[in-house]
């Protein structure tokens, strides 16, 4: 309390950038108010006024459902009935009322109801779900202003426009409120906005100074104003209004507004009044849909349906010739007398054949329905989510560190993730920790720092030498023992020049003094003091802001107090070498910007005197830098080139004083810019900044280290392997990006790097001669002549690797519609890829170019608000939960936790899902098309007459019972090979990309296997069972008993076809195929036990008909050998002499060689492309070197050890021969 008190006491009125809003001037945008987008006016503190009550503005109740209890029922029918398969189940089913139906309508309707049901009842699950959360955030209480100084609970839902609430710390905002005070005297508060934009970092807001005094709850007795501000809009980051109170109108900016579902931190309290409510609030704004992601597998899916349907519409035309033409016959009386075409009604009339035929057509669409599967797609997406599941408990993508596991946000793109041909990763974060250590810098043109990092390590290994690192840590005493100086996060810099005090005995001390005065100062960073331990952590905007503070605390300039109107340090004094304590006036801070690449503070000292402390990028800084302020520019741009060669991030610091009037025409223009509301205030604000932030004096320079994440190397080489591009895009300098792409070897030695900049001579005088159109111009005119020039080396060299490497500026040229197509060539030729400079939208654009080019899957990876883009526009979005924020995340269709894991999320798991799903709709058409073929076959046999050979229910349960587990088994369960096997040859990988296991020739193969199965048990039951005694009475078979014996072996058939596909059998397979088999003959027995009147044809077929009769086990076992073989003998000889990449894999482990290194190596060598890029790609390089400089005894003693192995056994030649007829594979010889 004693604390909070002394803050109490100190003023903020200057802290930040856009915190001081005085009164607007009228002539300075205030005519917005009340136009067209800022008509909305809230009544402050009396929401029950005539006026307010008026105005009908929505409640503060939230719904994120889907549907309601009144639209559930159409809404979700119209979502099912959008299938073309579900709408012609629909008609067929509608249909079967009529006479023209060849089944009852109770057999039609039921499986529709029962598919239909079961999506249905998945969508209102999930929906429930949504509810239970609304209904969760709806009840929540918060404390508002019931009249006469008094405050009381309140449940969100039942907030208004006007209402005053008081909200306290920890607690969520929870409606769009304007600040009008907090427990600080100035009447800042500081907030966390995770919920809205995935930043983790605290805000800083301040309310007017005309409603700061209103402390307490009675303050608030006698409060009224009249509030008017923009329309409800979804921009997060604007606000303009104003607020009249007592007669006097003032300006309103974002800088006062709280948004809901952010959350008050560091503040005890604040009060504020609500302007928008529910679904008019900013984040309720912002909850778009994400963008519907449909996968390839499933849009092929929708041209087989279409496929199908044609075909149904064609077998049915033509029964319905044949039967037109057959009835006309009927007129003669010695043709089929035994139909008695004279007393026949219009179905087989003769004298009305046509009206015949088309009613035949009818029932023919209605009969043969059975081609197209009615279970398929609510299969698909129990299987769907069942792969999600698994992905979710994958131990080996839990990250144990933060505690977080992989997340399959969505399940639609399970089998997209073994097809990813492009991966666009962002490079901050994603490839690297995103957790910045302070490592190096320059000071008055002297480098300092002995740490080595990753980066020149691997430049070390690419130039075959080996770096050593020197002691980065120091040893202090306890006791009678030396220990190591625990390490400090952020903060992994070792010189003894400048560390412990020693800097004071520095030539240039007075320069380093100013240097690590401006790294504790020149920030937004918070400091937080444990009660307990009275240790300082801070909270930070960036990981970059963080490692500053730290390093200049180890240095001898702790910061460790910021109140409204100061910095406080405890600073290390070069004259009498103590630390003292000093505090600076903070006057204003000029925040940073991706357009402005900088940031500033203006202080005051004890001694009175204006300082300008500011820090940016190279590029901007140096251009600022006064006439006599450029002393160590020379070594300075040296030193930042050597450390963004080492990989490292780098800022320029420099520092001005002020005079008095300077600064106060400054503060004057700042001020007016600030209190702007119209739309022009930013450039108002940039231009004033820019005019104080020039003639800066240098003092030198920072690096920190970004460092890789595990395994990122190891990554990169296996998703090469397996024949993915890897692109890169990041905001860094190119060098930077080059050097990180070394490290993780995306580059490596002896890789051809293809440069596009316009960094160059002419291009950079333009620039300064300030001529926008010849720049224009020249600059489009330089990235073509880049590109054909790339192109052209890309085509000299067939042996060559190349990569690209293109900077911010030239990209935006390159990705112009005239130009984009040449750079997409250009890009899709190189192995590597890496754009530097990047923009969000570039990002987007880039995807968005790679997508369209190339037709086929792109994966975008990223942990950042600003890859959000990037990753709803590829085909598959990646969110790495890091130290970012979670924005990336809610927009990606999985998470993850490090960018390693995405080795055995695509590797194993996207694998496994493409063959899984690939394979299950093959078998439904399959199984499908088995069935349908043999109804087609019967009703020619019976000469058309729309008579099907089975039982009605016989027909309704066969995709629904006996045929529907075994396939859904095989979409969760199956393996061609284990997950070891997956990650140790990538290059299995390739047949997803490739789409092997779902193309149109796969497909048809699997239909004509239907074809030919229909055919052999159609043919053999009518053979077997024509014109033979069934019966020990010597009767024959009726349609009864044909009907049952060809639908036994239909079952066996393609459930034997199951087992004979699966590579990888379970307990659970066991028990859905042969399970399925039993439940078809314990159907019969309970179905025929039914009276007639129910069972009709198979009443006690089964007991007193089949089961007793030995010709029907015997054409059951004959038929279903027969109708197996066809495909047991494809499968063998393609195992044997045609093996797909997938099969040899198989072989080595059926034969016991997986550990055999010289025998997994070649199948490799035989089976892959060569490897371009990753540590595979320079141990090759290696060992091509290596073999070229003894290339005669090497081939010699090659030839040798091949006849030894050879001379070893046949089993090994075998498999030899195997590889060679692989080489031929279309796949293989593709990649």
């Amino acid at each position: 309390m004693e604390g909070r008190s002394r803050r109490r006491l100190l003023r903020l009125s200057k802290l930040y950038t856009f915190v001081t809003c005085g009164r607007a001037r009228p002539e300075e945008g205030q005519g917005q108010i009340g136009g067209p987008g800022f008509s909305r006016v809230v009544f402050a503190n009396d929401p029950d006024c005539f006026e307010a009550t008026n105005l009908d503005y929505v409640s503060n109740y939230v719904s994120t459902t889907k549907y309601t209890l009144a639209t559930f029922l159409p809404k979700s029918l119209f979502e099912q009935f959008r299938r073309v398969a579900n709408m012609y189940f629909l008609v067929a089913g509608c249909l079967a009322f009529t006479p023209l139906a060849p089944y009852t309508a109770v057999s039609a309707i039921l499986p529709l109801i029962v598919v239909i049901g079961a999506t249905m009842l998945k969508e209102a699950i999930e929906d429930w779900r949504r509810y239970q959360q609304d209904i969760e955030v709806n009840n929540r209480k918060v404390k508002v202003h019931q009249g006469e100084g008094k405050f009381s609970d309140t449940e969100w839902k039942n907030l208004r426009v006007g209402d005053i609430v008081k909200v306290e710390k920890d607690e969520f905002f929870p409606a769009d409120l304007i600040l009008l005070s907090s427990s600080y005297e100035d009447a800042i508060c500081y907030v966390e906005t995770m919920n809205l934009d995935g930043e983790t970092n605290l805000k800083l807001k301040q309310s007017l100074e005309v409603t700061a005094g209103l402390q307490t709850d009675t303050d608030f007795s006698g409060f009224k104003a009249i509030i008017k501000c923009e329309d409800p809009n979804a921009n997060l980051y604007t606000f303009v209004g104003t607020m009249e109170n007592e007669d006097q109108e003032y300006s309103l900016a974002p800088q006062q507004l709280l948004l809901r579902d952010s959350k008050l931190r560091n503040t005890d309290y604040i009060y504020g009044a609500v302007v928008f409510t529910g679904h008019d609030t900013k984040v309720m704004q912002n909850a778009t849909s994400p963008p519907s992601k449909r996968s390839k597998v499933e849009r092929k899916l929708d041209r087989i349906i279409y496929l199908l349907l044609s075909f149904l519409v064609l077998i049915s035309f033509i029964g319905s010739v044949f039967f037109g033409i057959s009835t006309k016959k009927d007129s003669r009386r010695d043709n089929r007398w035994y139909l008695k075409p004279d007393d026949s009604d219009i179905y087989f009339d003769p004298d009305r054949a046509a009206s015949a035929a088309v009613l035949h057509f009818l029932t023919a669409m209605m009969l043969y329905g059975y081609f197209i599967p009615i279970s398929l797609y609510v299969s698909i997406e129990i299987v769907k989510i069942l792969q999600s599941i698994f992905i979710n408990q994958d131990i080996q993508m839990y990250h144990e560190e933060s505690d977080k596991p992989a997340h399959a946000r969505t399940s639609n793109l399970n089998e997209e993730l073994g097809q990813v041909d492009t991966i666009l990763s962002d490079k901050t974060g994603t490839l690297t920790c995103n957790s910045m250590e302070f490592i190096k810098c320059s000071i008055a043109g002297t480098a300092y720092g002995h740490g080595v990092t990753e980066v020149e390590r691997a430049m070390a290994r690419r130039k075959g030498a080996l770096l050593v690192d020197q002691p980065d840590t120091e040893q202090i005493i306890e006791g009678n023992h030396v220990v190591a100086k625990p390490s400090v996060k952020g903060f992994n810099f070792s010189d003894e020049r400048i560390m412990n005090g020693n800097w004071i005995n520095e030539p240039r001390s007075d320069v380093i003094h100013k240097f690590l005065r401006l790294l504790a100062i020149c920030h937004t960073v918070i400091p937080e003091v444990d009660e307990v331990t009275r240790k300082i952590s801070y909270e930070a905007e960036s990981p970059d802001e963080a490692s500053f503070v730290v390093a200049a605390r180890e240095l001898g300039f702790e910061f460790y107090q910021r109140t409204q109107s100061s910095i406080s340090l405890h600073e290390l004094d070069p004259l009498s070498g103590k630390l003292i304590d000093r505090s600076y006036t903070l006057l204003n801070i000029l925040e940073f910007s991706s357009s402005r690449k900088r940031m500033s503070v203006i202080v005051r000292d004890e001694e009175g005197k204006l300082l300008l402390f500011s820090k940016g990028a190279d590029s901007v800084m140096f251009e600022r830098l006064a006439k006599d302020g450029r002393e160590f520019e020379q070594s300075t741009r040296e030193q930042i080139n050597e450390y963004a060669d080492a990989g490292l991030r780098t800022l320029v610091l420099a520092y001005r004083e002020l005079d008095e009037e300077e600064y106060m025409e400054f503060n004057k223009k700042f001020t007016a810019a600030k209190n702007s509301v119209s739309a022009d205030r930013e450039e108002k604000i940039e231009e004033a900044a820019d005019m104080i932030e020039r003639n800066l004096i240098l003092l030198g320079a920072t690096a920190v280290e970004d460092k890789l994440q595990n395994g990122v190397p190891e990554c990169i080489d296996k998703l090469a392997q397996a024949g993915i591009k890897i692109w890169v895009l990041t905001g860094d300098k190119m060098e930077t990006a080059i050097n990180i792409g070394f490290a993780c070897s995306l580059l490596r030695q002896g890789m051809i790097q293809i440069i596009i900049t316009l960094e160059s001579p002419e291009i950079l005088q333009l620039e300064k001669d300030g001529d926008k159109e010849a720049i224009l111009k020249a600059s489009k005119e330089s990235v073509i002549r880049q590109i054909h020039e790339g192109k052209k080396l890309l085509g000299s060299s067939n042996t060559d690797s190349f990569a690209l490497i293109i900077d911010g500026k030239s990209l935006g040229y390159a990705l112009e519609d005239d130009v984009k197509n040449m750079f997409l060539e250009l890009a899709m030729g190189c192995a590597s890829v890496i754009c530097c400079r990047s923009s969000p939208k570039q990002k987007a654009l880039v995807t968005r170019l790679v997508k369209a080019g190339t037709r086929k899957v792109t994966l975008a990876i990223g942990d950042g608000a600003n890859d959000v883009g990037m990753l709803q526009e590829a085909d598959i979005g990646i969110g790495i939960s890091g130290a970012e924020g979670m924005q990336a995340v809610m927009s990606s269709d999985v998470a993850i936790a490090q960018f390693r894991f995405l080795e055995r999320l695509l590797l194993v798991h996207g694998h496994w899902c493409y063959r899984r799903i690939s394979s299950m709709i093959c078998y439904f058409f399959y199984k499908n098309i088995t069935f349908g073929v043999t109804l087609f076959l019967y009703e020619a046999y019976a000469s058309f007459s729309g008579k099907t050979a089975y039982n009605d229910w016989f027909l309704s349960l066969y995709n629904v019972i006996f045929t529907s587990l075994p396939v859904i088994a095989l979409g969760v369960f199956d393996q061609d090979v284990s997950a070891r096997f997956c990650l140790k040859f990538p290059m299995l990988y390739q047949e997803g990309v490739q789409n092997v296991l779902f193309s149109w020739s796969r497909i048809l193969g699997w239909m004509f296997l239907g074809l030919c199965n229909a055919n052999i048990i159609f043919f053999f039951c009518i053979s077997a069972m024509q014109h033979q005694a069934f019966r020990r009475g010597g009767q024959v078979v009726g349609l009864e008993i044909l009907g049952a014996v060809m639908y036994t072996c239909v079952v066996w058939v393609v459930n034997c076809q199951m087992a004979l596909y699966i590579t990888y059998f379970t307990l659970i397979q066991h028990i859905f195929i042969w399970g399925s088999i039993a439940v078809w003959y314990l159907f019969l027995v309970v179905y025929g036990a039914i009276p007639p009147s129910i069972s009709t044809t198979a009443y006690l077929v089964f007991i007193e008909g089949l089961a007793p009769a030995p010709s029907y086990w015997i054409a059951t076992l004959f038929v279903v050998t027969a109708a197996v073989i066809p495909y047991f003998t494809y499968s063998a000889i393609q195992m044997r002499f045609f093996p797909m990449y997938h099969n040899m894999i198989q072989w080595i482990r059926y034969e016991g060689k997986a550990e055999d290194p010289d025998y997994c190596h070649m199948i490799r060598q035989r089976s892959v492309r060569p490897t371009t890029v990753g540590v595979s790609a320079r141990l090759d390089v290696k060992l091509s070197v290596a073999s070229a400089q003894t290339l005669l005894p090497s081939r010699s003693a090659a030839l040798a050890r091949g006849q030894n192995k050879h001379a070893k056994g046949e089993q090994l030649a075998r498999t030899d021969s195997v590889k060679g007829v692989v080489q031929h594979r279309s796949f293989v010889s593709v990649v």
